[in-house]
């Protein structure tokens, strides 16, 4: 008998992942490789890029440095990219500022990473025609878009406009076959919550805030696969909160 295909392999697929220097960009790039994939990864810092270029298996795989916020890197990576079955929008950052204190310039830069930079990029490849039909488009925005954190506002924004552009972008592109779908993470281990801490974030307190705790970029990575693998074929328009439990009611546990 023969054996039964694998739905979450990635085998002969070309997979575009940005933010893929650090964090669960790197671990997912890791992760899509090990299923087979071929990586084209892409991220502001070339050292760390090489990092992981290196601790991908396989073969052919590719790294741009850029930084998707500048209109001529953004171009660059568009013209060099190539056809891709896949993207995860992993690139993205957060500061803690409360609202009375924001100011446009911090919007900017808020919305420019996490909202404008993946948004665009996603345009150009499809005015190019270089995601292949029945490809996949990965977003991955944030719990706080839901929950609202303090001093989040701008950040949580920023990843709440993901969830919208998804939805249309999943209607816009459903004659092709693509599909587009948001992960929304909880607290997971990186160098971005770190971040947060040294920004006047409580970091023990995250810890025990979900009943499982904190995750790991890894939990990310694999539900990536699932939404870039046949596995999701029937799923678009859609997102997936990964958080440990956080967003189930505390007293369920009492």
């Amino acid at each position: 008998m023969a054996p039964f295909p694998d739905p979450f392999s990635l085998a002969g697929k070309r997979i575009l992942v940005t933010g893929a220097s650090s964090g669960i960009g790197r671990h997912t790039a890791i992760a899509c490789a090990n299923m087979g994939a071929q990586l084209l990864i892409t991220g502001r810092n070339t050292e760390r890029l090489a990092d992981t270029l290196a601790a991908l298996t396989g073969k052919d795989h590719q790294s741009i440095t850029a930084d998707l916020t500048r209109a001529e890197d953004l171009t660059i990576l568009t013209a060099q990219a190539g056809p891709v079955d896949g993207i995860v929008h992993a690139a993205g950052i957060s500061k803690l500022v409360p609202l009375r204190m924001l100011k446009p310039a911090h919007l900017d830069e808020m919305f420019s990473h996490n909202t404008y930079a993946p948004i665009l990029l996603t345009k150009e490849l499809l005015a190019k025609r270089q995601i292949r039909p029945q490809g996949s488009i990965v977003f991955i925005s944030a719990l706080a878009s839901h929950t609202g954190p303090m001093a989040s506002a701008a950040y949580a924004a920023s990843k709440g406009a993901l969830l919208g552009a998804m939805r249309v972008l999943g209607r816009e592109t459903v004659k092709q076959g693509i599909r587009a779908n948001c992960i929304v993470p909880g607290y997971v281990r990186t160098p971005l919550l770190d971040g947060l801490g040294q920004n006047g974030g409580n970091m023990e307190e995250l810890m025990h805030m979900a009943p499982l705790g904190l995750g790991e970029p890894e939990d990310i990575a694999n539900a990536a696969i699932f939404f870039l693998s046949p596995s999701s074929r029937w799923v678009t328009r859609n997102y997936f909160i990964i958080d440990g439990g956080l967003m189930v009611p505390s007293d369920i546990y009492a």
